[in-house]
């Protein structure tokens, strides 16, 4: 029974979300899980993804868990910084060029590619709505993102962003500057911060 017990106390740590690698790593033999979907104590959300079953499902994490190179960029990293009002219908992960999963085109998933040079620029970690961890690119590096000209970010959705960051007090020009010129975006962000600073 010691073995449900950590189970549970892993559950209120996690944010009750658990998987079966983090069983796996606590030396509990992995059966504990089936014996706690039998007991209704776990609900299965996804392969090797456990949650409470009072819980939400937290879409972001669970995409995070199953494809782990993913990170969440361009308008839903602007909806998790607080920078547009619109929640996202899809959520938009940048995968490093060459990585192909065929189980990620049935996923609620708009998949952008970055060469490798540029994958990791701004990578920052980030709280998913439902409280749980999750990779996203920082507010400087999304800028420089949805001004790309192979975007089809919302016009409306760029001009808020771009209004919000030059209010924020924790702006970074100087890092925004430096994040434009490596993605080649530079006289765009120039532009906007030209009218709004």
């Amino acid at each position: 029974m010691k073995h449900i017990e950590k189970i549970q106390e892993m559950l209120a740590q996690n944010n009750g979300v658990i998987t079966a690698s983090q069983i796996t790593e606590n030396n509990i033999p992995r059966h504990y899980l089936k014996k706690m979907l039998d007991k209704k104590l776990l609900v299965k959300v996804d392969r090797g993804i456990y949650i409470k079953p009072e819980m939400w499902e937290d879409e972001m994490y669970i995409l995070q868990y199953k494809f782990s190179r993913g990170i969440f960029s361009h308008e839903t990293a602007l909806f998790i910084h607080g920078m547009t009002d619109r929640t996202p219908l899809k959520y938009v992960m940048t995968f490093p060029y060459g990585y192909h999963v065929k189980s990620l085109k049935q996923e609620n998933v708009i998949i952008r590619k970055s060469i490798k040079d540029l994958y990791e620029l701004g990578l920052s970690n980030g709280i998913s709505p439902y409280g749980n961890p999750i990779r996203l690119y920082d507010v400087e590096r999304t800028l420089c993102d949805i001004v790309k000209g192979n975007n089809t970010c919302d016009i409306q959705i760029v001009n808020q962003a771009m209004k919000h960051y030059a209010k924020m007090p924790e702006k970074n020009i100087t890092k925004l500057f430096d994040y434009a010129e490596k993605v080649r975006v530079k006289p765009k962000i120039l532009n906007y911060m030209e009218v709004l600073l």
